[in-house]
């Protein structure tokens, strides 16, 4: 048997291992599944047995959100009490120290769960192309990004440990209702980690082994295994979040009701699902960003700052990619959580927490521009890109518009005596701009505006060589403007109509938007095929204020993560699962927003503190930049697949 065959061989097992891992906690997991994953108690059994050795009477019960009846298989949901045995004491705030190390965990979850789709992407891209030189460099692209994403993985075990250990000594008798209801599930989650692990290794280890040909192709097969068991790792965690926000497959008492796929799937489980997934590439992509900013601000070469330089831009197209529909996934999410407790909705978007709505859009609101401000800068390292640089300025004033009505509060937090002075809460004129008709105008404009940047920097240095290029460009330019069109106008129509049916003109206003994304993106992607090169992109030759701008990216993207985490658990207010468990600690409050401010900061700080440690270990053991990149760095450059 040659060498090469049994490469093959290896790589085709080690793929059959993955897969059997993959496959193994579902095996494993299917008895207790089909005994509903939680055993019946000895005293609901024996309740019901008739006297003289008859068959046990059943209890059944109805579900709180499906309204179907199940047999009671679990105690109900504790009552506890503000006491030491329910809820132990440290001379210091509990929830303080869970939102740390939650929140911490969350941090690295999420950048182990996008580095890797990433890798696979990239590594894909280089696969299918014909330019050798280009294959290589996104292959160590690839694998730079999986070597960081290595010791995040082991940094992710840790705090998923410290996690679990400070639900079980903080908050005990919750943690042990939880683990009743989602035993199965928690079955099945460790389980998967063990698989993630394993393929995560051999996925990094066999990497210089599976480089070439048919063994290349099992590699990059691998890592979609490995991205496969990440995401449902990611959906199962949801499911714990979903069930504290809307529970379903227990009764009025939280009793279970042997459904675990009635527990998993909950009202808001699928947007969670959505959202999370966008929020999380859109992290990672911002984290990944700023190592390359990093990297390329303290580059000694000019190699390596056009290494870095390409590597940042990947990174940040791929994470704004998903940063674009992530607003719509946050609308549907609200849309659920009004359906599903109407009360609920009031207390995120008019009541308590709505402050912290403006707080977000502002981060929001930066995300964008912080991505615009690199494309315009970026136009600078193309020659015959300067065609577009005098029309940047209509661009800042539409994102700056759109800006400013989309952070412009409805409602004033103010004292007593300013209340007086202004007549009431709404400021006689911003005020009209605070209604959502007008904010959902303004972040269409933003983002259809982000969308014109990228198609712009896409042609920067290109000519169109197509025989219809002029029609081409005609039909773009009139798409654009009646989309700003249709868009402005139906934020200005929605105040002439009432409130029920202006909740419906966000449709067709996202459905603009999306046309622009999808049409647009395709359309050029079309004219700039066999273009004319009006100049090579200088990779390295950018100004230092763009790398700037990407770490303001990953800043932004870090606090609002943090941010979003901190509503989304607030909303529950002194319910530990809503309307099932009520939460009896001293700490069973809101905070003020000052308070919860400064705690995402200090969470944001901790976990940069740490990520900075995570890249330097990267850096120690980097790979030289191949030979080939050098000879084209400067001059010829590396063009990203996606068309650029």
């Amino acid at each position: 048997m040659g060498p090469v065959t049994r490469n093959k061989l290896m790589s085709i097992m080690a793929l059959g291992a993955m897969v059997g891992l993959l496959l193994l906690p579902i095996l494993v997991s299917i008895p207790a599944l089909a005994s509903g994953g939680v055993e019946a108690p000895a005293a609901t059994a024996d309740a019901g047995k008739k006297e003289g050795g008859g068959e046990a009477k059943v209890e059944k019960a109805k579900d709180v959100y499906y309204k179907t009846e199940g047999i009671v298989s679990g105690p109900p949901a504790p009552k506890t009490t503000d006491s030491e045995k329910d809820y132990p004491r440290y001379n210091f705030e509990s929830r303080v120290l869970l939102w740390f190390a939650n929140q911490q965990h969350l941090y690295y979850g999420s950048f182990v769960l996008a580095v890797p789709i990433f890798c696979m992407i990239i590594e894909f891209m280089g696969v299918v192309s014909k330019d050798k030189a280009l294959a290589k460099r996104y292959d160590q692209l690839a694998y730079d990004f999986i070597k960081i994403s290595l010791t995040a993985y082991s940094l992710t075990a840790i705090l998923g440990g410290i996690l679990i250990f400070t639900f079980l000594t903080l908050y005990p008798a919750f943690f042990q209702y939880l683990s009743q209801i989602f035993r199965p599930v928690m079955h099945i989650y460790a389980l998967m980690f063990v698989a993630e692990s394993g393929t995560l290794y051999i996925y990094y280890y066999g990497w210089d082994k599976m480089k070439e040909g048919f063994l290349k192709w099992i590699h990059l097969s691998m890592s979609v295994v490995l991205n496969v068991i990440g995401t449902v790792l990611m959906f199962l965690a949801n499911s714990w979040i979903g069930f504290m926000m809307s529970p379903a497959g227990v009764d009025e008492q939280g009793r279970y009701l042997g459904n675990i796929w009635h527990v998993i799937h909950t009202a808001l489980w699928n947007p969670l699902n959505l959202h999370r997934i966008l929020g999380n590439m859109a992290f990672g992509g911002g984290v990944v960003a700023a190592y390359a900013a990093y990297r390329f601000l303290s580059a000694k070469t000019d190699e390596e700052r056009a290494h870095y330089d390409w590597m940042g831009y990947i990174a940040m197209a791929l994470g704004v990619s998903f940063l674009i529909p992530l607003p719509f996934a946050g609308y549907w999410l609200m849309r659920e959580v009004y359906a599903y407790r109407q009360q609920m909705g009031i207390t995120l978007m008019g009541g308590l927490l709505a402050w912290l709505f403006i707080i977000q859009a502002t981060m929001i609101g930066i995300l964008f521009l912080s991505t615009n401000y690199y494309l315009w800068q970026a136009l600078g390292r193309m020659r015959g890109a300067e065609k577009y640089q005098r029309y940047i300025k209509y661009l800042v004033f539409l994102v700056v518009c759109g800006f400013l009505v989309f952070i412009t509060p409805h409602t004033m937090v103010m004292t007593p005596a300013e209340l007086k002075a202004m007549g009431g809460q709404q400021h006689p004129v911003l005020g009209n701009y605070g209604v959502m008709s007008a904010k959902n105008g303004g972040i269409n404009v933003i983002i259809t505006t982000t969308v014109l940047s990228f198609v712009w920097y896409m042609r920067g240095n290109k000519v169109s060589t197509v025989s219809w290029s002029k029609f081409g460009n005609i039909f773009m330019g009139c798409f654009f403007f009646f989309a700003y069109v249709n868009i402005i106008w139906l934020a200005i129509y929605g105040y002439y109509i009432p409130a029920n049916v202006r909740v419906g003109l966000s449709v067709p206003q996202v459905a603009t938007t999306l046309s622009c994304l999808f049409f647009m993106f395709a359309l050029n992607s079309v004219m700039m095929k066999g273009a004319k090169q009006t100049g090579p992109i200088e990779w390295g030759k950018i100004s230092v204020r763009s790398q700037y701008a990407l770490i303001m990216l990953a800043t932004a993207f870090t606090w609002m993560m943090g941010l979003m985490g901190y509503i989304r658990s607030s909303v529950r207010l002194f319910w530990h699962v809503n309307e099932i468990m009520r939460d009896n600690s001293p700490w069973a409050y809101t905070h003020t927003v000052g308070f919860a401010a400064n705690m995402i900061s200090f969470n944001v700080l901790f976990f940069w503190m740490t990520i900075m440690f995570v890249f330097w270990l990267g850096a120690l053991a980097a790979k030289k930049v191949p030979v080939e990149a050098k000879a084209g760095a400067p001059g010829r450059a590396p063009e990203p697949a996606v068309g650029h």
